[in-house]
Protein backbone atom coordinates (compact mmCIF):
# COMPACT_ATOMS: atom_id res chain seq x y z
CA UNK A 1 0.00 0.00 0.00
CA UNK A 2 1.31 3.27 -0.84
CA UNK A 3 2.14 6.31 1.74
CA UNK A 4 0.04 9.20 0.89
CA UNK A 5 1.48 12.31 0.42
CA UNK A 6 0.10 15.63 2.16
CA UNK A 7 1.19 19.19 1.56
CA UNK A 8 -0.06 21.87 4.79
CA UNK A 9 0.68 25.45 3.90
CA UNK A 10 1.79 27.63 6.47
CA UNK A 11 2.43 24.58 8.67
CA UNK A 12 5.13 25.57 10.80
CA UNK A 13 3.16 26.77 13.33
CA UNK A 14 -0.41 27.01 15.32
CA UNK A 15 -2.92 25.21 13.42
CA UNK A 16 -1.28 24.22 9.52
CA UNK A 17 1.77 21.91 12.52
CA UNK A 18 -1.26 20.68 14.40
CA UNK A 19 -2.57 19.97 10.76
CA UNK A 20 0.43 18.43 9.76
CA UNK A 21 1.06 16.47 13.10
CA UNK A 22 -2.12 15.08 13.23
CA UNK A 23 -1.56 13.48 9.62
CA UNK A 24 1.98 12.53 10.16
CA UNK A 25 0.27 10.41 12.86
CA UNK A 26 -2.20 8.82 10.54
CA UNK A 27 0.42 7.34 8.43
CA UNK A 28 0.93 10.33 5.74
CA UNK A 29 4.41 11.37 4.21
CA UNK A 30 3.34 15.53 5.25
CA UNK A 31 5.23 17.97 3.41
CA UNK A 32 5.25 21.47 5.64
CA UNK A 33 4.63 24.71 3.61
CA UNK A 34 6.75 27.70 5.27
CA UNK A 35 8.36 30.54 3.59
CA UNK A 36 11.11 30.70 6.33
CA UNK A 37 13.50 27.86 6.12
CA UNK A 38 14.96 27.89 9.67
CA UNK A 39 11.21 27.72 11.18
CA UNK A 40 9.81 25.54 8.57
CA UNK A 41 13.09 22.59 8.91
CA UNK A 42 12.38 23.29 12.68
CA UNK A 43 8.53 22.12 12.51
CA UNK A 44 9.24 19.61 10.11
CA UNK A 45 12.07 18.03 12.44
CA UNK A 46 9.91 17.82 15.15
CA UNK A 47 6.91 16.01 12.72
CA UNK A 48 9.32 13.52 11.21
CA UNK A 49 7.91 15.51 8.11
CA UNK A 50 9.45 17.36 5.52
CA UNK A 51 9.92 20.57 5.16
CA UNK A 52 9.16 22.35 1.12
CA UNK A 53 10.20 26.09 0.96
CA UNK A 54 7.14 27.41 -0.17
CA UNK A 55 5.43 31.33 -0.21
CA UNK A 56 2.08 31.47 -1.38
CA UNK A 57 2.78 34.83 -2.57
CA UNK A 58 5.43 34.00 -4.94
CA UNK A 59 4.40 32.54 -7.72
CA UNK A 60 8.46 31.21 -8.76
CA UNK A 61 8.41 29.89 -5.07
CA UNK A 62 5.16 27.93 -5.82
CA UNK A 63 6.42 26.52 -8.96
CA UNK A 64 9.44 25.19 -7.80
CA UNK A 65 7.70 23.69 -4.72
CA UNK A 66 5.49 22.25 -7.42
CA UNK A 67 8.03 20.67 -9.45
CA UNK A 68 9.20 18.63 -6.27
CA UNK A 69 6.23 16.74 -6.06
CA UNK A 70 4.86 14.24 -8.44
CA UNK A 71 1.61 12.90 -7.04
CA UNK A 72 -0.29 14.77 -3.66
CA UNK A 73 -2.63 13.25 -2.27
CA UNK A 74 -4.00 15.88 0.15
CA UNK A 75 -3.11 19.52 -0.49
CA UNK A 76 -4.26 21.48 2.72
CA UNK A 77 -4.17 25.44 2.09
CA UNK A 78 -3.68 26.84 5.96
CA UNK A 79 -1.36 29.86 5.05
CA UNK A 80 -3.48 33.05 5.97
CA UNK A 81 -3.02 36.47 7.50
CA UNK A 82 -5.24 38.83 9.59
CA UNK A 83 -3.96 42.24 9.08
CA UNK A 84 -6.16 44.78 10.40
CA UNK A 85 -6.98 45.35 14.30
CA UNK A 86 -10.63 46.75 15.10
CA UNK A 87 -10.30 49.48 11.84
CA UNK A 88 -13.73 50.11 10.85
CA UNK A 89 -14.58 49.05 7.16
CA UNK A 90 -14.64 52.93 6.11
CA UNK A 91 -11.16 53.11 7.27
CA UNK A 92 -9.59 50.11 6.42
CA UNK A 93 -6.74 50.57 3.74
CA UNK A 94 -7.12 49.45 0.18
CA UNK A 95 -3.48 48.08 0.50
CA UNK A 96 -4.15 46.23 3.40
CA UNK A 97 -7.15 44.85 1.63
CA UNK A 98 -4.52 43.55 -1.61
CA UNK A 99 -2.39 42.15 1.32
CA UNK A 100 -4.98 40.16 2.83
CA UNK A 101 -6.56 38.65 -0.67
CA UNK A 102 -2.77 38.03 -2.02
CA UNK A 103 -2.21 35.13 0.99
CA UNK A 104 -6.09 34.50 1.77
CA UNK A 105 -7.43 34.26 -1.82
CA UNK A 106 -4.95 34.34 -4.82
CA UNK A 107 -2.57 32.13 -2.69
CA UNK A 108 -4.73 29.75 -2.33
CA UNK A 109 -5.81 29.92 -6.21
CA UNK A 110 -2.10 29.84 -7.02
CA UNK A 111 -1.15 27.18 -4.77
CA UNK A 112 -3.81 24.75 -5.81
CA UNK A 113 -3.08 25.07 -9.80
CA UNK A 114 0.13 24.44 -9.27
CA UNK A 115 -0.15 21.09 -7.61
CA UNK A 116 -3.41 20.17 -9.12
CA UNK A 117 -1.36 17.85 -11.66
CA UNK A 118 0.09 16.44 -8.64
CA UNK A 119 -3.35 16.47 -6.95
CA UNK A 120 -5.29 14.50 -10.23
CA UNK A 121 -1.95 11.62 -10.02
CA UNK A 122 -3.13 10.94 -7.08
CA UNK A 123 -6.48 8.18 -6.45
CA UNK A 124 -8.62 10.41 -4.78
CA UNK A 125 -6.94 13.41 -4.01
CA UNK A 126 -8.54 16.01 -0.94
CA UNK A 127 -8.32 19.96 -1.10
CA UNK A 128 -9.04 21.38 2.23
CA UNK A 129 -9.37 25.34 2.58
CA UNK A 130 -8.93 26.75 5.83
CA UNK A 131 -12.01 29.26 6.54
CA UNK A 132 -13.30 31.03 9.01
CA UNK A 133 -17.21 31.70 10.72
CA UNK A 134 -16.69 35.04 10.23
CA UNK A 135 -16.75 34.76 6.51
CA UNK A 136 -20.53 33.11 6.33
CA UNK A 137 -22.72 35.56 4.73
CA UNK A 138 -25.70 34.11 6.93
CA UNK A 139 -23.97 35.29 10.50
CA UNK A 140 -23.09 38.59 9.20
CA UNK A 141 -26.39 39.23 7.63
CA UNK A 142 -27.71 38.81 11.44
CA UNK A 143 -27.01 41.97 13.02
CA UNK A 144 -27.28 40.00 16.73
CA UNK A 145 -24.68 36.97 15.72
CA UNK A 146 -21.28 37.68 17.05
CA UNK A 147 -19.52 37.44 14.14
CA UNK A 148 -21.76 40.36 12.59
CA UNK A 149 -19.96 42.09 15.25
CA UNK A 150 -16.54 41.97 14.03
CA UNK A 151 -16.65 43.45 10.54
CA UNK A 152 -13.29 42.89 9.56
CA UNK A 153 -13.74 44.12 5.89
CA UNK A 154 -10.66 42.55 4.58
CA UNK A 155 -10.36 39.32 6.80
CA UNK A 156 -13.83 38.67 6.45
CA UNK A 157 -14.43 39.24 3.13
CA UNK A 158 -11.61 37.60 2.03
CA UNK A 159 -12.70 34.54 3.68
CA UNK A 160 -16.32 35.02 1.96
CA UNK A 161 -14.09 35.08 -0.99
CA UNK A 162 -12.58 31.82 -0.22
CA UNK A 163 -16.03 30.04 0.03
CA UNK A 164 -16.73 30.80 -3.73
CA UNK A 165 -13.11 30.12 -4.65
CA UNK A 166 -13.85 26.29 -2.95
CA UNK A 167 -16.98 25.58 -4.83
CA UNK A 168 -15.87 26.85 -7.79
CA UNK A 169 -12.77 24.30 -7.75
CA UNK A 170 -15.43 21.75 -6.42
CA UNK A 171 -17.47 22.23 -9.28
CA UNK A 172 -15.07 22.11 -12.01
CA UNK A 173 -13.67 18.71 -9.78
CA UNK A 174 -17.14 17.15 -8.96
CA UNK A 175 -16.60 14.91 -11.90
CA UNK A 176 -13.31 13.39 -10.33
CA UNK A 177 -12.39 11.48 -7.30
CA UNK A 178 -10.66 15.10 -5.87
CA UNK A 179 -13.13 16.58 -3.15
CA UNK A 180 -12.51 19.68 -2.58
CA UNK A 181 -14.19 21.45 0.96
CA UNK A 182 -13.54 24.15 3.55
CA UNK A 183 -12.72 23.66 7.41
CA UNK A 184 -13.76 25.94 9.53
CA UNK A 185 -11.45 25.62 12.80
CA UNK A 186 -12.93 28.31 14.83
CA UNK A 187 -11.53 31.14 17.38
CA UNK A 188 -8.06 29.41 18.07
CA UNK A 189 -5.37 30.64 19.87
CA UNK A 190 -2.81 31.16 17.61
CA UNK A 191 -0.48 34.00 16.51
CA UNK A 192 -2.80 35.42 14.15
CA UNK A 193 -4.90 36.82 16.98
CA UNK A 194 -2.49 37.27 19.48
CA UNK A 195 -3.36 34.13 20.87
CA UNK A 196 -6.51 35.53 22.49
CA UNK A 197 -9.06 32.41 21.11
CA UNK A 198 -10.62 30.67 23.55
CA UNK A 199 -9.77 26.95 21.58
CA UNK A 200 -6.66 24.81 21.12
CA UNK A 201 -4.68 24.88 17.36
CA UNK A 202 -5.38 20.72 18.03
CA UNK A 203 -9.31 21.56 18.10
CA UNK A 204 -8.94 24.23 15.57
CA UNK A 205 -7.68 21.05 13.48
CA UNK A 206 -10.59 18.58 13.60
CA UNK A 207 -12.71 19.42 10.85
CA UNK A 208 -9.60 19.67 8.25
CA UNK A 209 -8.25 16.53 9.03
CA UNK A 210 -11.64 15.06 8.67
CA UNK A 211 -11.88 16.79 5.48
CA UNK A 212 -8.62 15.67 4.46
CA UNK A 213 -9.35 12.03 5.04
CA UNK A 214 -12.60 11.67 3.51
CA UNK A 215 -14.05 8.48 2.23
CA UNK A 216 -15.25 7.86 -1.39
CA UNK A 217 -18.74 8.83 -0.46
CA UNK A 218 -17.82 11.86 1.63
CA UNK A 219 -19.32 15.50 0.69
CA UNK A 220 -17.41 18.00 -2.17
CA UNK A 221 -18.34 21.83 -2.37
CA UNK A 222 -19.07 21.95 1.25
CA UNK A 223 -18.03 23.93 4.58
CA UNK A 224 -17.84 22.23 7.67
CA UNK A 225 -16.55 22.95 11.70
CA UNK A 226 -15.97 19.86 13.93
CA UNK A 227 -19.70 20.14 14.66
CA UNK A 228 -20.95 19.84 10.73
CA UNK A 229 -21.71 22.13 8.26
CA UNK A 230 -21.86 25.93 8.52
CA UNK A 231 -24.16 27.87 6.60
CA UNK A 232 -22.73 29.89 3.89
Amino acid sequence: MTTKTALVTGANKGIGREIARELRALGMHVLVGARDPERGKEAAAGLDADFLPLDVTDPASIEAAASQVEVLDVLVNNAGVLLERGALPSATPLQLLRDTYEVNVFGVIAVTNAFLPALRRAEAARIVNLGSGLGSLHFAADPSHVYAQNPLLAYNSSKSALTAVTLSYANELRDTPIKVNIADPGYCATDLNFHSGPRTPSQGATAAVRLATLPADGPTGAFFDEDGPVPW
